[in-house]
């Protein structure tokens, strides 16, 4: 079994998914990235794991569902801060973060038989999911994060290390209005989803 990983930002205005304003308003945007939160912490309660864990820049707040153990994010780049949630793991772990409320539990339940790696592309260029059977910081830093070529240089280095890798499908973070919409469409049934709705319908009144 596996622990799950999610890294995550308190969602308060101001703090995050900026680039949602406009045409959001920063509180929009904010209860934007608390639903995409809850969504994400709810399938990691849904799939299978022997540990659960939020790694946290910021207090818990009432979206937190039980069964987590909550740890607070180490300062610096966010290579160090994904190295670091990769260092305080036994066994196998998969991290993934706050910005793919369209994940599911099925996505999640990886099993490591015959691969060293699990890694999930985003759209952007990064990545929404990385898996390591045998968690290893040093694979991590030094990794340049939020660029177009984050994703590449990051599986690249697991090769690189004589990893065998599985890839997860490619998912779509939500940064941008665009982004939401179109994740929202994927998962019309979750938080996300109704929250980007009322912000649009509020939007437009």
């Amino acid at each position: 079994m596996t622990t799950l990983l999610v890294i995550a930002k308190e969602p308060l205005p101001g703090r995050v998914k900026t680039r949602l304003t406009p045409p959001f308003t920063a509180r929009e945007a904010a209860a934007l990235a608390e639903a995409s939160l809850t969504d994400t912490l709810l399938a990691v309660a849904a799939a299978p794991a022997t540990r659960r864990v939020l790694v946290l820049d910021g207090t818990p707040g009432p979206w937190l569902p039980p069964g987590f153990d909550v740890v607070p994010q180490r300062p610096g780049g966010l290579d160090e801060r994904l190295a670091d949630a990769f260092g305080r793991c036994a066994g196998p772990a998969l991290l993934i973060g706050m910005d793919t409320p369209q994940v599911t539990p099925r996505l999640l339940d990886v099993d490591f038989t015959g691969c060293d790696a699990f890694f999930g592309a985003a759209e952007d260029g990064g990545f929404w999911a990385l898996g390591l059977a045998e968690p290893d910081p040093a694979l991590l830093r030094g990794v340049p994060m939020s660029t177009a070529v984050t994703g590449a240089v990051q599986r690249r280095r697991l090769v690189e290390a004589g990893l065998r890798v599985r890839d997860l499908p490619r998912l779509r973070d939500v940064d941008t209005a665009a982004d939401a919409h179109a994740v929202a469409a994927l998962a019309p049934h979750g938080r996300f989803a109704a929250r980007l709705a009322r912000c649009t319908a509020a939007a437009h009144r």
